[in-house]
């Protein structure tokens, strides 16, 4: 028995146009009783003689058209591919809010109730009708020449866990992963950006050998989890030592270029961006933000470089952001944090003398990371360091550099971090999960001295 469960997602939006893409992952079980697995990207080939189901290589699923359409019904854009299986739409109006739809072989894609991994009667988890179905609709940024209105983001790291598993871990992302589907549909969180480890060596909790160097490995960690959140709002990618060759033996860089269409978006010709190897862009939000993507992962040995950031190529590129007229909220990230207590990890030496004196020329006033699996702020020459790296994975054990990190509060729980940037402030709460009325549970943090720290976390202009 197989099962193919089609997807639909934003690549990426900006002020004027929008990147639309869609894709499958198949499942099949031995009968009626059994639960349902889904099909490796090598049998996946001997099922259907494809080699893809998702990403900017996949082959195309049909002749394909979509269509952009405003709020009275008009389309406004439209554009069709039978070589792939994703378009940009262009010629849109800032800040304004449509709908979408995906058409393959003139059908819907993705219509009506879809199939979700959730628990199940017996126990554990199963493929089966979830009573949801798409949201497609989305919002353009706001005019890049025109003062930037308060907006909201969620950012968070280490999330790539995977939910397959009736295991903590799991649970965790899943919780996380419902926070992030209530702010996106009801608090007009307009992007997310993603701290690294998006996926780890093989689930946690089970005892396979998978890498996150194939679609299939993807499912679980990535689409599943924040499937809705992902046909509504972009993410903004940062590679973790998870993702590459750091820690594991399997490089899952290709992977993670493939799934999150990097080159489409981040294109080795754009002054926005120096990648190949590596990968650092910006992102501009209207004229007062701007995301500054850093990659912090280790260089490959041919480049005679510790750390990508120390390649000639690459730092020339961000010494050029960093010169360049202050914005309002310019907000580099990455997956390793500059200041860090622990338990696991410290200060980075590299990051504190190569990027630092480039945040100071830059006037950065706050700089995400995740990598610790916890929830850390430090305050350092009147900057803002965010530790936000437990969407999944989790560390409780207390940090024991309170001093030489400069931390100011710190939590032991998941979380993500949601970040409200107006004129003036930017507003940091972490959130662990949902109250049973559906509010958000706000998380509490604690200072060195074991004090109460309450959100929200306020960083002045």
């Amino acid at each position: 028995m197989v099962h193919v469960e089609p997807f639909v997602y934003l690549g990426d939006v900006s002020h004027d146009r929008v990147l639309v893409a869609w894709g499958a992952f198949w499942f099949r079980r031995r009968d009626s009783s059994s639960r349902w697995d889904i099909v490796d990207d090598q049998q996946l080939q001997e099922l259907t003689g494809r080699h893809t189901c998702v990403g900017a290589s996949a082959e195309p699923f049909g002749d394909s058209r979509v269509q952009v359409v405003d709020v009275d019904g008009r389309v406004v854009a439209e554009a069709g591919t039978s070589d792939r299986s994703w378009v940009w739409l262009e010629g849109l109006q800032p800040d304004t809010e449509y709908r979408y739809r995906v058409m393959v072989d003139g059908s819907p894609w993705a219509a009506g109730e879809r199939c979700d991994w959730v628990p199940v009667p017996h126990g554990g988890y199963d493929l089966a009708a979830a009573g949801r179905s798409y949201d497609l609709r989305f919002r353009t940024h706001p005019d890049p020449t025109e003062p930037t209105p308060p907006v909201r983001f969620a950012a968070f790291g280490d999330y790539g866990v995977g939910i397959k598993s009736d295991t903590e871990s799991s649970r965790r992302q899943r919780r996380i992963g419902e926070v992030l589907d209530l702010v996106v549909a009801e608090r007009d969180v307009r992007f997310v950006v993603s701290l690294g480890d998006n996926i780890y060596r093989g689930e946690r909790g089970t005892v396979d050998d998978e890498s996150g160097g194939e679609d299939d490995d993807w499912y679980s960690s990535y689409f599943q989890p924040y499937r809705y959140v992902l046909a509504r709002v972009p993410v903004y990618p940062a590679v973790g030592n998870h993702d590459t060759t750091d820690t594991e033996g399997s490089d899952d860089r290709a992977q993670l270029e493939d799934n999150f269409h990097t080159a489409t978006r981040f294109g080795e010709n754009s002054a926005g961006s120096s990648i190949r190897p590596g990968l650092f862009y910006t992102v501009k939000y209207g004229r007062d933000v701007e995301l500054v993507c850093i990659d912090s992962s280790q260089a490959v040995p041919e480049e005679h470089v510790h750390r990508f950031f120390q390649d000639p190529r690459h730092h020339d590129w961000l010494r050029n952001v960093f010169a360049q007229p202050s914005v309002r909220w310019r907000i580099p990230f990455s997956h390793h944090p500059v200041y860090c207590a622990g338990p696991s990890h410290s200060n980075d030496a590299e990051m504190l003398e190569t990027l630092v004196p480039l945040f100071d020329r830059g006037g950065v006033r706050l700089v995400l990371a995740g990598h610790e699996h916890n929830f850390q702020l430090s305050e350092v020459n009147g900057r803002t360091f965010v530790v936000s790296g437990a969407g999944g994975n989790l560390r409780e054990e207390q940090p024991a550099k309170f001093a030489e990190a400069h931390t100011q509060a710190w939590t032991g729980q998941a979380h993500l971090l949601l970040v409200e940037l107006s004129d003036s402030q930017a507003t940091l709460t972490p959130v662990s999960g949902l109250m049973p009325d559906g509010s958000l549970h706000l998380m509490t943090a604690i200072t060195p001295d074991n004090q109460i720290a309450s959100p929200p976390f306020v960083v002045r202009q």
